[in-house]
Protein backbone atom coordinates (compact mmCIF):
# COMPACT_ATOMS: atom_id res chain seq x y z
CA UNK A 1 0.00 0.00 0.00
CA UNK A 2 1.10 3.46 -0.66
CA UNK A 3 1.47 6.49 1.50
CA UNK A 4 -1.73 9.00 1.56
CA UNK A 5 -0.78 12.11 0.13
CA UNK A 6 -3.66 14.88 0.35
CA UNK A 7 -4.86 16.32 -3.00
CA UNK A 8 -3.22 19.09 -4.36
CA UNK A 9 -4.84 22.35 -3.65
CA UNK A 10 -6.14 23.83 -7.25
CA UNK A 11 -4.14 25.38 -9.58
CA UNK A 12 -4.88 29.19 -10.98
CA UNK A 13 -6.37 28.54 -14.28
CA UNK A 14 -4.63 32.05 -15.39
CA UNK A 15 -1.77 31.81 -17.82
CA UNK A 16 -0.61 35.59 -20.09
CA UNK A 17 -0.50 34.96 -24.29
CA UNK A 18 2.83 33.81 -24.01
CA UNK A 19 2.25 31.09 -21.89
CA UNK A 20 -0.11 29.45 -24.12
CA UNK A 21 1.60 29.98 -26.76
CA UNK A 22 4.64 27.98 -25.12
CA UNK A 23 2.04 25.24 -24.05
CA UNK A 24 0.63 25.34 -27.25
CA UNK A 25 3.59 25.02 -28.90
CA UNK A 26 5.15 21.60 -26.70
CA UNK A 27 1.62 20.02 -27.14
CA UNK A 28 2.09 20.44 -31.05
CA UNK A 29 5.77 18.75 -31.40
CA UNK A 30 4.72 16.02 -28.75
CA UNK A 31 1.90 15.13 -30.96
CA UNK A 32 3.00 16.02 -34.48
CA UNK A 33 6.63 15.36 -34.12
CA UNK A 34 8.16 13.44 -30.90
CA UNK A 35 5.30 11.11 -30.95
CA UNK A 36 5.34 9.70 -34.43
CA UNK A 37 9.11 9.11 -33.97
CA UNK A 38 9.01 7.12 -31.20
CA UNK A 39 6.03 5.42 -32.70
CA UNK A 40 7.87 4.57 -35.59
CA UNK A 41 10.93 3.31 -33.70
CA UNK A 42 8.63 1.03 -31.19
CA UNK A 43 7.41 -0.24 -35.05
CA UNK A 44 11.04 -1.24 -35.62
CA UNK A 45 11.73 -2.97 -32.20
CA UNK A 46 8.73 -5.15 -32.29
CA UNK A 47 9.95 -6.09 -35.69
CA UNK A 48 13.39 -7.58 -33.89
CA UNK A 49 10.97 -10.34 -32.62
CA UNK A 50 11.04 -11.10 -29.25
CA UNK A 51 9.61 -8.44 -26.72
CA UNK A 52 10.22 -9.64 -23.61
CA UNK A 53 14.04 -8.94 -24.15
CA UNK A 54 13.52 -6.21 -26.15
CA UNK A 55 14.98 -2.96 -23.94
CA UNK A 56 14.55 -0.75 -27.14
CA UNK A 57 10.65 -2.00 -27.25
CA UNK A 58 10.61 -2.08 -23.38
CA UNK A 59 12.18 1.37 -23.42
CA UNK A 60 9.63 2.89 -26.14
CA UNK A 61 6.76 1.55 -24.90
CA UNK A 62 7.88 3.55 -21.87
CA UNK A 63 8.66 7.09 -23.62
CA UNK A 64 5.34 6.61 -25.87
CA UNK A 65 2.94 6.65 -22.33
CA UNK A 66 5.01 8.99 -20.68
CA UNK A 67 4.35 11.22 -23.85
CA UNK A 68 0.71 10.49 -24.21
CA UNK A 69 0.36 11.33 -20.89
CA UNK A 70 2.03 14.96 -21.24
CA UNK A 71 -0.22 14.90 -24.11
CA UNK A 72 -3.21 14.45 -22.13
CA UNK A 73 -2.48 17.31 -19.49
CA UNK A 74 -2.14 19.94 -21.97
CA UNK A 75 -5.03 19.04 -23.84
CA UNK A 76 -7.06 19.41 -20.64
CA UNK A 77 -4.96 22.20 -19.10
CA UNK A 78 -5.32 24.30 -22.58
CA UNK A 79 -9.00 23.59 -22.52
CA UNK A 80 -9.02 25.56 -18.67
CA UNK A 81 -7.02 27.78 -18.97
CA UNK A 82 -7.53 31.76 -19.20
CA UNK A 83 -5.68 33.95 -21.34
CA UNK A 84 -5.30 37.09 -19.26
CA UNK A 85 -4.09 39.53 -22.39
CA UNK A 86 -5.22 42.95 -20.86
CA UNK A 87 -4.14 45.44 -18.28
CA UNK A 88 -6.00 45.77 -15.08
CA UNK A 89 -7.93 48.42 -14.72
CA UNK A 90 -6.05 49.68 -11.45
CA UNK A 91 -2.49 49.70 -12.23
CA UNK A 92 -1.32 50.97 -8.95
CA UNK A 93 -1.51 47.26 -7.41
CA UNK A 94 -0.13 43.87 -8.03
CA UNK A 95 -2.56 41.73 -10.41
CA UNK A 96 -1.34 39.15 -12.45
CA UNK A 97 1.03 40.15 -15.07
CA UNK A 98 2.64 42.52 -13.48
CA UNK A 99 6.39 43.40 -13.08
CA UNK A 100 7.16 43.83 -9.37
CA UNK A 101 10.47 45.48 -8.42
CA UNK A 102 11.12 43.99 -4.89
CA UNK A 103 13.89 45.79 -2.21
CA UNK A 104 14.92 42.85 0.62
CA UNK A 105 16.58 43.36 4.39
CA UNK A 106 19.59 43.29 2.61
CA UNK A 107 19.06 46.38 0.22
CA UNK A 108 19.26 43.94 -2.89
CA UNK A 109 16.87 44.70 -5.56
CA UNK A 110 14.54 42.05 -7.31
CA UNK A 111 12.25 42.25 -10.03
CA UNK A 112 9.71 39.47 -10.28
CA UNK A 113 6.61 39.06 -12.80
CA UNK A 114 3.52 37.35 -12.00
CA UNK A 115 2.71 34.60 -13.65
CA UNK A 116 0.36 31.32 -14.25
CA UNK A 117 1.79 27.85 -12.43
CA UNK A 118 2.32 26.22 -15.40
CA UNK A 119 4.67 29.16 -16.77
CA UNK A 120 6.73 30.24 -13.59
CA UNK A 121 10.76 30.36 -14.33
CA UNK A 122 12.74 32.05 -11.75
CA UNK A 123 15.65 32.14 -14.35
CA UNK A 124 13.60 35.01 -16.35
CA UNK A 125 12.43 36.36 -12.94
CA UNK A 126 8.60 34.71 -13.47
CA UNK A 127 7.07 33.85 -10.22
CA UNK A 128 3.71 31.48 -10.09
CA UNK A 129 0.52 33.27 -8.59
CA UNK A 130 0.48 30.38 -6.18
CA UNK A 131 3.57 30.51 -5.04
CA UNK A 132 3.73 32.81 -0.82
CA UNK A 133 5.52 35.52 -2.63
CA UNK A 134 2.94 35.46 -5.35
CA UNK A 135 0.14 35.29 -3.01
CA UNK A 136 1.53 37.87 -0.92
CA UNK A 137 2.14 40.34 -4.07
CA UNK A 138 -1.28 40.86 -4.95
CA UNK A 139 -3.11 43.70 -4.31
CA UNK A 140 -0.40 45.45 -2.70
CA UNK A 141 1.13 49.26 -4.03
CA UNK A 142 4.14 50.92 -4.00
CA UNK A 143 5.87 51.49 -0.37
CA UNK A 144 3.68 48.87 0.64
CA UNK A 145 5.75 46.05 2.81
CA UNK A 146 5.22 42.36 1.96
CA UNK A 147 5.98 39.59 4.65
CA UNK A 148 6.27 35.81 3.60
CA UNK A 149 7.23 32.93 5.52
CA UNK A 150 9.86 30.64 4.09
CA UNK A 151 12.10 27.66 5.50
CA UNK A 152 14.67 30.40 6.71
CA UNK A 153 12.06 32.49 8.18
CA UNK A 154 10.25 35.02 8.05
CA UNK A 155 11.22 37.53 5.50
CA UNK A 156 10.01 40.94 4.31
CA UNK A 157 10.15 42.80 0.90
CA UNK A 158 9.18 46.47 0.25
CA UNK A 159 7.31 47.10 -2.86
CA UNK A 160 9.64 49.58 -5.31
CA UNK A 161 8.12 49.58 -8.64
CA UNK A 162 4.87 48.02 -10.40
CA UNK A 163 4.40 48.27 -14.11
CA UNK A 164 2.49 46.01 -16.65
CA UNK A 165 4.22 45.52 -20.61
Amino acid sequence: MGRYRPPAPPKANLITPEGEKVLREELNYLWKVKRPEVTRAVSEAAAMGDRSENAEYIYGKKQLREIDRRVRYLSKRLESLQVVDRKPDDTSKVYFGAWVSLEDEEGQEHRYRIVGPDEFDVSKGWISIDAPLGRALLKKQVDDEVYITTPEGRRTYFVLDIEYE
